[in-house]
């Protein structure tokens, strides 16, 4: 058990996380390492990286949940509770704001304009995460196959993200599984996982169940049960989910429209904590459409709910068994087939929202069974390819840094925009 200058210190420790995780996932996790492996000690080099193929192999937020399993290993429930609470608490309270300003002020010329240079700038974030996926998830031509189908499934085909997901790990479980390098395979008790998933899952939906029962038509409930079943299938990152939310919220739903839900995904680029609390946003925005700001902050909150204490669940669950977990070679498999078709998904996510952005018009044309995305080309913005290849000098070349680019291309799309200083012409 943990002194309460012990616990003190981790609380001084993750949320000093908490407030400097910005970047994105790949930036957390060094962030973490640095921390936790090497100023502190509190995992070894080998425990952090069974721990990261680990929380990879779950649904939700990895950086997350490798704070989580952290906590858990320095200090059990309460230690994961409160490096997982920390890790999210800031970018969630920021994001909350973030989204009440917006609904009450997006409208305005100025705050328009403000967004078409974030716009601009995720379209090259996405593509910077694709291009850095490729290059560790693309090894063979079954990998190059799986991406290739994941893509055209969604692109051409708008086949349910799930299903995609689960024809990935199937048939890497069957095709690429292999013993991962020094695993161990400890003995494991699935009587005290099953207890713990019984209590965790219990928090998770019991709260969802008695919204369904009191007000089963409501937003609520709607924001309640997509956003669960979206924290069951958010395997590679909130890159690779967004493409499915959008078909949801935007075109089943709609909650928001594709420019609202660009402007979500600037927002969330600029907070602290994982970029799924991108979901946050879209819940507050499905709420205040119907019912103002009170009921916007509600189902927020209920967002924050259902997408955040499934991972709690998967870490206090499983944690005990990583070693034995990343021994498996159809785990280990599943993961690879997993992690291919994630390339094909932020693809379709890439081209989705170039073509937004670049265009002004955009319809979906059927051509025999395939459904494609097409831009009328009278439409183009020229503005916002030129926004974007600013955008896409200053990250790749310059080397700048994240929020930096973020504040640049705001002002510049401002500038573009409301014509302060033509950009060329």
């Amino acid at each position: 058990m943990q002194t309460r200058q012990d616990v003190a210190e981790m609380i001084r420790v993750f949320g000093r996380i908490g407030l400097m995780s910005f970047g994105g996932p790949a930036a957390q996790i060094a962030l973490m390492h640095r921390e936790l492996v090497e100023r502190r000690d509190w995992l070894s080099e080998r425990q952090f990286l069974g721990a990261l193929s680990f929380t990879m192999l779950l649904p939700g937020p990895e950086a997350m949940q490798l704070a989580t399993y952290a906590g858990w290993r320095r200090d059990g429930t309460r230690g994961g509770l409160i490096a997982g609470g920390l890790f999210v608490a800031p970018g969630a309270l920021v994001v909350m704001l973030l989204a009440a300003l917006y609904v009450s002020f997006g409208q305005l010329p100025l705050v328009a304009a403000l967004f078409l240079g974030i716009k601009a700038t995720v379209i090259i974030v996405v593509i910077e995460a694709l291009l850095r996926v490729s290059r560790k998830a693309l090894k063979g031509r079954l990998a190059y196959g799986l991406a290739a189908l994941a893509f055209l499934g969604l692109f051409a085909f708008s086949l349910p993200f799930p299903l995609i997901i689960a024809v990935a790990a199937l048939l890497g479980a069957l095709l690429m599984g292999r013993k991962a390098e020094d695993a161990e395979a400890p003995p494991v008790s699935l009587m005290r996982a099953l207890r713990t998933v019984l209590i965790w899952g219990a928090l998770w939906l019991g709260p969802l169940a008695l919204l369904w029962g009191i007000a089963p038509d409501s937003v609520l409930t709607e924001v309640g049960l997509f956003f669960s079943k979206l924290a069951v299938v958010t395997f590679g990152g909130a890159y690779a989910v967004l493409a499915y939310m959008v078909q949801q919220v935007v075109g089943d739903f709609g909650w928001l429209t594709t420019g609202q839900m660009m402007d979500a995904l600037g927002l969330a680029e600029t907070t602290p904590g994982p970029l799924i609390l991108v979901t946050e946003f879209v819940g507050f925005l499905a709420g205040a459409g119907q019912g103002g700001l009170g009921l916007g902050v509600l189902a927020a909150c209920v967002t924050l709910w259902v997408t955040f204490m499934p991972c709690f669940l998967w870490i206090f669950a499983f944690a005990p068994y990583v070693e034995w977990i990343t021994a498996q070679p159809r785990l280990n498999g599943a993961l690879s087939g997993i992690t291919a078709a994630v390339v094909g998904v932020i693809l379709n996510l890439s081209i989705w929202f170039a073509l937004h952005v670049f265009f002004t018009d955009v319809t979906a044309t059927a051509l025999g069974p395939a459904t494609l995305w097409l831009p009328d080309p009278s439409t183009i913005d020229p503005g916002a390819i030129l926004l974007a290849g600013l955008a896409a000098w200053l990250l790749m070349q310059r080397k700048w840094d994240l929020l930096a680019v973020l504040g640049t291309m705001a002002a510049a799309g401002a500038v573009w925009s409301l014509g302060i200083l033509p950009l060329f012409g």
